[in-house]
């Protein structure tokens, strides 16, 4: 029996670390059976595996799998509604979007940053791409985010613009990168730890959408400590069970103006005498994040 950390599953497969070394495992028929979030076990899972003798080779199985401190996970696509969980266990979800090809979609972002903060997970933004948008207009577009409390990177993989303070975020921590396809994930984890060789792709300048190049996620350890799950580039970001009462308190520039409201079960969304709508209104709060949270307590699908 040992206990380990799963890096990757392809297949049904899973690749476990152990102290012992990497091992691959299959799911056990009992732990196929045990009701979780979304997948039986992603990348993050602490499991334990246990060998069986098959002729002359070992087959080695997961027994286990650990209760989960964070789960990442979003709707998964189509009209079934059901949870997909991504990765499992992180202390932080670095949300990397470019500053320019492709143009930054902000109302995913939004989705993004609420998803992590109702699994209790740290939301960091990396601004990627600065060198094509240049620096000025990056900052100037995501200000908003600033202005409201987040952390911010802006980087360029390039150039190697901003990849030392990205790197420090990461060293000693298990973090999560997500976000769009073709924003530069794999592009700034290969530039964080040279000689990692992930592969890279360019983004379609036909549809402005970048290509998947991960098509699994995959924990990857890290030089200076610590982990990162590279994850696959998404296309759409739907919530999961984030009640909409609830969704105001994953906005943080809307939380010194919650008790100044008119009616205490305000929505925030039509009621007379909302210190959020008027927020939004003078521009002390950003009228697109604002509009971001209206879209979200109505239940409309992300494009």
């Amino acid at each position: 029996m040992r206990s380990g950390t799963v890096c990757r599953g392809l297949g049904g497969v899973y690749e476990v670390e152990t102290p012992e070394g990497v091992v691959e495992a299959v799911l056990r028929g009992r732990i196929k059976r045990e009701e979780r979030t979304g997948e039986k076990v992603v990348v993050g899972d602490r499991v334990d595996v246990d060998e069986d003798r098959a002729g002359e080779g070992t087959v080695w199985s997961i027994v286990k799998v650990h209760e989960r401190t964070t789960v990442l996970a979003r709707k998964a696509p189509g009209k079934a509604p059901r949870p997909k969980a991504i990765v499992a266990n992180v202390d932080q979800v670095l949300v990397v979007f470019a500053a320019a090809n492709p143009d930054p979609h902000l109302r995913m972002l939004d989705r993004f940053l609420v998803i992590a903060a109702s699994s209790d997970i740290a939301p960091v933004i990396v601004v990627n791409k600065t060198d094509v948008a240049g620096m000025d207009a990056a900052r100037a577009l995501f200000a908003p985010y600033e202005r409201a409390g987040y952390t911010v990177h802006y980087t360029a993989a390039r150039d190697g613009t901003g990849v030392d303070g990205l790197r420090e975020a990461l060293c000693g921590r298990l973090s999560a990168l997500a976000g769009p396809s073709g924003v530069g994930k794999s592009s700034l984890l290969n530039a964080v730890q040279p000689g990692l060789g992930l592969r890279v792709s360019e983004v379609s300048q036909a549809v402005n959408k970048g290509r998947h190049t991960t098509v699994t996620a995959q924990l990857i350890p890290l030089e200076c400590g610590g982990w990162v799950a590279d994850t696959p580039g998404l296309r759409e970001v739907g919530l999961w069970e984030i009640e909409p009462d609830q969704l105001q308190f994953y906005f943080p520039e809307f939380e010194p103006l919650l008790g100044d409201c008119r009616y205490p079960t305000c929505t925030h969304t039509h009621e007379p005498g909302c210190a959020v709508r008027a927020a939004a209104q003078s521009g002390e709060i950003d009228a697109g994040r604002y509009d971001s949270y209206q879209r979200m307590f109505l239940g409309e699908d992300e494009e």
